[in-house]
């Protein structure tokens, strides 16, 4: 009997406890096992402004300020703010994408978040406006770069200011909408942007287009002031026709295949003010000459064209200027801007439609920016694409459309399965480039400027690299992929600097799986360099930059790669001055992957001074073993010889950046610059006969500290021609206070020229090794030409 109650028993508390689970689960609406993307209830293609509105809405509902009475609250926002801080970040995103949360152990995740006033009212402030277009770091340079005219807000979300301004912006970005791209950049998400753009204020409103500085508007922040400021940089003609000019305006642009919009005002009915008319100028640029025509003074000239009342018309080329025949003319009763542009832009004729028997001739020494369609499906509705013509003038790109279902084959060849844009660099019918940006004419344009001027080709089975003797480096990616999309443009960049070093090619895995399976591809992007029979897999950052200095590193490794031989030989028995840090690393640790490119781009900034090596664990564990190594990646510094071989430091810092790790190796080198007294100050620098350069600080001074290792680089680089020397400004205040510093550090350089130095010496302005390194040794080799130059002039007298 009490076995039967005991079992009772447990099986209402196994039920119990189910019952609490199933409650559990049911409360908490986002369940652990749930990836970042499921969290957020996004796709794995989705726009970091998707990725915003998704993460906002769950803010709003799941915020535990908003659900007080739950438990999990915390933990539950702590996994939605967890995952929107991991996929907003290009980089992040990546790692996340190929390793999963293995490869973010190396990013510490914070336990902090917002209130949810902050989400309802601060974040994402103008992710729901469709005229403003919220620009990223990784979008940017395209959208400014696109040859639009661009006004964009940098705004901090806790800018009270900002959000001020936020209904004016909004009601200004619909006013100018398809005259001027209205753009805004949140400086709190995009940090280094606004930080290399020179944002130090917010809200910061600039005005940028190519060729041109940015502007920036000082005015008051009305609708008005906004408006006329911007229309100074609309540089369009509206011209008043009259009975003088009228016939030779109009046929002249005929003769080149341009219509004329032209107002006609007179006593009756509303005329199109001139603002309206110059934005219309604007809008329509290269596509459409716009001007206006008085028809009280220029009455036998409107009778002629049958305008009885105000009016605006449009006239394409070879309209009929009488009033016998007016079927080509359009007449336009709308009073504003972006209706009549729209009416205006549906008259206008398409792209050129290429037949595919001269398709190859097309493109064989000429560059072709090419719509492919597949009949109706992928004709776009977007006027302004009809722009990319005139917008692309410059850069000798003509415009132009393919139907695929009258040459299937044709596009079979070139990998095209659906509507896409393509642009044909004019060398031939397999050097193009497939744009898997923005369906946006900024982009459009970005995308087919860059492409044209880069050596990036798209591949397929029958132009993949096979055996061939020069390297090639081949982006493995998915047009849905996101992070692949921001790697693309960065991959031109880089291409155009080793042009004639290495080849670059794009393979789109989503139509060539069997070639990526060949590869082992299983994230995207992944991007690899083939040297013949080598594989060197890319792990660094979207950045062009980076790109090259993987390049770089492959041609000339800045990491030694250590066996147990090696080890022993290099590290244990180094040379007394010797310097050694070692990564011991596994293969598969996602810490160590992301570890690897900060390394060696630390390598190259410490070459010379430290020497970098280091371990694979998988392939060297008794190595790994008999050094004791519990874990990866461990970090070790071997300093300069002492009683044992063996005496190492372990790197312990949160922070795994090439800056971070330098900063630490620099602590144990042996110093290279003098601390200066006032005594030696004054005998040593300015009553000696060496150069010196000095650094004044204060030991308090956080950009002290960080100057202060690459002070010491600064000593080594110039020693034997320049010395060295610091000045502690807390403890010698007098001594600084005569050299006339007033802020820290300080880098000043005291020449010595035959007679006694001032105090105040010549000041630096940088803290960049190079550049200072260069300006001294520039004057020591100056002063030492006068120096000869004066001799040879004084053995001639």
């Amino acid at each position: 009997m009490d076995h039967f109650l005991t079992k009772g028993k447990r099986t209402r508390d196994l039920k119990r406890i189910c019952f609490f689970l199933l409650l559990l689960c049911l409360i908490t609406s986002v369940c652990p096992d749930q990836d970042y993307y499921s969290l957020l209830g996004i796709s794995r293609e989705a726009t970091s402004r998707e990725i915003r509105q998704a993460f906002k809405k769950l803010a709003l509902k799941l915020h535990p300020d908003k659900n007080q009475n739950d438990p999990a609250a915390h933990e539950n926002f702590l996994k939605i703010n967890r995952a929107y801080e991991v996929l907003k970040d290009e980089d992040l995103r990546k790692k996340y994408d190929k390793y999963g949360e293995k490869g973010l152990e190396d990013h510490q995740q914070g336990g902090g978040y917002e209130s949810w006033h902050y989400y309802r009212y601060d974040f994402g402030i103008y992710d729901d406006d469709p005229e403003i277009i919220t620009l990223d770091r990784g979008e940017f340079d395209a959208a400014v770069n696109s040859g639009e005219l661009w006004f964009i807000n940098f705004y901090s979300p806790r800018c009270s200011h900002c959000h001020d301004l936020a209904p004016t912006w909004r009601e200004f970005a619909k006013e100018m909408d398809g005259l001027i791209r209205i753009g805004a950049v949140n400086c709190g998400d995009n940090r280094m942007l606004c930080r290399h753009k020179g944002i130090n204020s917010y809200p910061s409103l600039y005005v940028f287009k190519t060729g041109m500085n940015p502007a920036k508007y000082h005015g008051d922040r009305s609708k008005e002031s906004l408006v006329n400021f911007a229309m100074q940089f609309v540089t369009s003609t509206v011209t008043e026709l009259w009975a003088g000019n009228f016939v030779t305006a109009v046929e002249t642009a005929f003769a080149s295949g341009i219509g004329w919009l032209i107002t006609f005002c007179s006593d009756r009915g509303d005329c199109l003010t001139s603002r309206t008319r110059l934005k219309l100028a604007g809008m329509l640029e290269g596509l459409v000459n716009v001007g206006w025509m008085d028809c009280a003074t220029q009455g036998e000239l409107c009778d002629n064209l049958d305008i009885s009342s105000s009016t605006a018309a449009y006239f394409p080329p070879g309209a009929t200027l009488t009033n016998k025949e007016r079927g080509s003319v359009l007449f336009l009763n709308s009073l504003d801007a972006r209706e009549i542009y729209h009416e205006v832009m549906q008259h206008l004729p398409g792209f050129e439609m290429i037949p595919a028997a001269t398709l190859k001739d097309h493109v064989a020494h000429h560059r072709w920016l090419i719509f492919f369609l597949f009949g109706e499906s992928g004709k776009s509705n977007d006027h302004d694409f009809k722009k990319l013509s005139f917008l692309l003038k410059a850069e000798h790109i003509q415009v132009g459309s393919f139907d695929c279902l009258t040459a299937p084959n044709v596009c079979n060849d070139l990998y095209v399965y659906q509507p896409c844009v393509a642009v044909f660099k004019g060398r031939g019918i397999n050097d193009y480039e497939i744009h898997h940006g923005k369906k946006i004419l900024y982009d459009i344009l970005a995308f087919a400027k860059e492409s044209v001027n880069s050596h990036v080709i798209t591949l397929g089975p029958e132009n993949f690299p096979g055996k061939q003797k020069e390297p090639w480096l081949i982006d493995f990616f998915a047009p849905w992929c996101p992070p692949c999309r921001a790697l693309l443009p960065e991959l031109r960049k880089a291409s155009k600097q080793l042009y004639g070093q290495l080849k670059f090619g794009t393979l789109d895995c989503t139509v060539h799986e069997g070639i990526c399976n060949m590869h082992n591809i299983r994230a995207y992007p992944t991007t690899v360099v083939f040297n013949q029979s080598d594989t060197h897999e890319y792990e660094g950052h979207h950045s062009a930059e980076q790109i090259l200095e993987f390049i770089e590193d492959l041609m000339n490794p800045s990491v030694v790669s250590l066996t147990p031989e090696t080890f022993s030989e290099l590290v244990e028995k180094r040379k007394s001055n010797d310097i050694w840090m070692v990564d011991f690393y596994a293969p598969w640790c996602g810490p160590c992957q992301a570890l690897m490119p900060e390394w060696k781009r630390m390598a190259r900034l410490l070459n010379g001074l430290v020497s970098v090596g280091s371990v694979d664990c998988q392939k060297y564990f008794s190595l790994c073993h008999q050094e004791s190594v519990q874990g990866y990646p461990e970090i070790r510094l071997f300093p300069q010889k002492s009683s044992s071989s063996h005496q190492h430091y372990s790197y312990n810092g949160w922070h795994r950046d090439a800056y971070s790790l330098k900063r630490w190796a620099l602590g144990f080198l042996p110093r290279a610059s003098l601390d200066l007294t006032p005594q030696s100050f004054t005998d040593k620098v300015l009553n000696g006969k060496d150069h010196w350069v000095v650094d004044f600080y204060a030991p308090w001074c956080g950009p002290c500290q960080n100057f202060a290792p690459e002070f010491e680089i600064l000593a080594r680089t110039v020693k034997g021609k320049v010395k060295a020397g610091k000045v502690d400004c807390q403890a010698y205040s007098q001594t600084c206070q005569s050299a006339g510093i007033q802020a820290y550090p300080t880098v000043k350089f005291y020449p010595y020229q035959g007679a006694k130095k001032h105090p105040f010496g010549e000041h630096i302005d940088s803290q960049d090794v190079k550049v200072i390194a260069d300006l001294l040794l520039n004057k020591v080799e100056d002063i030492k030409n006068k120096r000869k130059k004066a001799s040879r002039n004084k053995d001639e007298l």
